[in-house]
């Protein structure tokens, strides 16, 4: 079949909490999702869009025009809301809503590519209610649609490489929200450097202090693996008493640097600590002594050694997460249960039968941290046991399965 591109606008929608509905009452549920999308087809077709498809919770839809994807957003939120109103606070249906304009593949009625999937991640971060677009379809809609903009800033979105400015769309005739949403944490470790303290009584030596974090944050972004925060965003912490829970979830970062100077007499004294943002727990401290004689060189060493000792502890840090990481895929949760018992016996039937349940966990959840251990044992000792076809195949399988190699190409 012959494929095509062209420019479209992409409304991705989803239900909130469908798993927890369908547990309430499955059929009830189905039949609202259903209802639901019988009255939103006119106004679909009244701002131009096409759905081109659908699944158990959720519907994309293809429009020419990104103000009639917004207004159409706008409209189906509204119409979401009428039909809560007469509904028990735990049946209602709220929807997320995110739009994208980009460059999209057509095979056939299926539309493909990144223009859908940045549609679909601008949805799963739009809050209950609320509807996200993208900063290429917020210069098409400024000005043209009734309603407020609020600027969230740059985010990281799961499976997309290049950060994405995001907008928040609320109706005009209520205040937009500005208060700082919570961000969705980034596929890879990340981490924010917060301004460094003054301790030296000099505000003239603020410069140095803001130098040491913009050294430190250049030595950390050379970590590949690292997503790492631009200064511009974690320098709006200046003079804050900060609680880094707060930072974590504002800024959608795990792990949170912060330090402080402290100068006399010629010398100065760098503090540092790393703590882990989603649990408060301090991970490592540490401090550096030097002369003001040569201050580049100085900031310079600190910022090497800091990010020389933060690199391996993040790994390890890293990979204990990942190994007790659970899933909320079900299928992949059962897909792992079935493979377990087959460790026991570790026979070459049974690494046989295993390893194509575990491999589907993966393709589900590719960050599940039992399912990718389990898969790395049972890899690990088909190349131990000479049962392997291609016995290195099985032994880089073997690391890359474990969890610090989550995700990794070999698989």
């Amino acid at each position: 079949m012959a494929s095509t591109r062209r420019l479209a606008a992409i409304l991705a929608a989803d239900v909130v909490g469908y798993s927890r509905l369908m547990g309430l009452d499955e059929a009830g549920t189905v039949q609202a999702v259903r209802e639901h999308r019988v009255a939103a087809d006119p106004i679909v077709a009244q701002h131009g869009g096409r759905v081109f498809k659908t699944t158990g919770d959720g519907v994309l839809i293809e429009f020419a025009s990104v103000v009639g994807a917004v207004e159409c957003a706008l409209a189906l939120q509204h119409l979401a809301a009428e039909r809560n109103a007469e509904v028990p606070t735990d049946r209602q249906m709220e929807w997320r809503i995110g739009v994208h304009l980009g460059d999209v593949l057509i095979e056939g009625d299926d539309i493909l590519g990144d223009g859908v999937n940045i549609a679909a991640r601008l949805e799963g971060i739009a809050e209950p209610g609320g509807i996200c677009i993208s900063d290429d379809a917020f210069p098409q809609v400024r000005g043209k649609v009734e309603a407020d903009f609020a600027d969230l800033g740059e985010q990281s979105l799961k499976n997309i490489t290049r950060p994405l400015r995001v907008y928040r769309v609320s109706p005009s005739n209520r205040p937009a929200i500005t208060t700082p949403a919570k961000l969705p944490l980034p596929d890879k470790p990340s981490i924010a450097v917060l301004p460094f303290a003054n301790m030296s009584g000099d505000p003239e030596q603020d410069y140095f202090a803001d130098g040491m974090v913009e050294e430190i944050i250049t030595a950390l972004s050379r970590i590949r693996w690292l997503f790492v925060i631009a200064r511009n965003s974690s320098f709006t912490y200046r003079g804050q008493a900060v609680d880094v829970k707060q930072v974590g979830r504002e800024l959608g970062v795990r792990y949170v640097l912060e330090g402080s100077v402290r100068k006399a007499a010629g010398r100065v004294r760098i503090t540092t600590q790393l703590i882990d943002a989603t649990t408060g727990t301090h991970l490592w401290a540490d401090h550096f002594d030097g002369s003001l004689e040569d201050v580049f060189d100085l900031q310079d060493k600190v910022a090497s050694s800091v990010a020389g000792i933060i690199e391996p502890t993040l790994q390890a840090a890293e990979t204990s997460r990942s190994a007790n990481r659970p899933t909320r895929d079900l299928t992949a949760y059962d897909l792992y249960l079935r493979a377990q018992p087959l460790y026991s016996s570790l026979s070459q039937d049974g690494i046989a039968q295993a390893l194509p349940l575990l491999e589907e966990a993966i393709e589900r959840d590719p960050r599940y941290g039992p399912a990718l251990s389990l898969a790395a044992c049972f890899h690990l000792r088909a190349f131990l046991d000479g049962w392997a076809v291609d016995p290195q195949r099985e032994r880089r399988k073997g690391d890359g399965f474990g969890p610090s190699g989550a995700g990794d190409s070999t698989r």
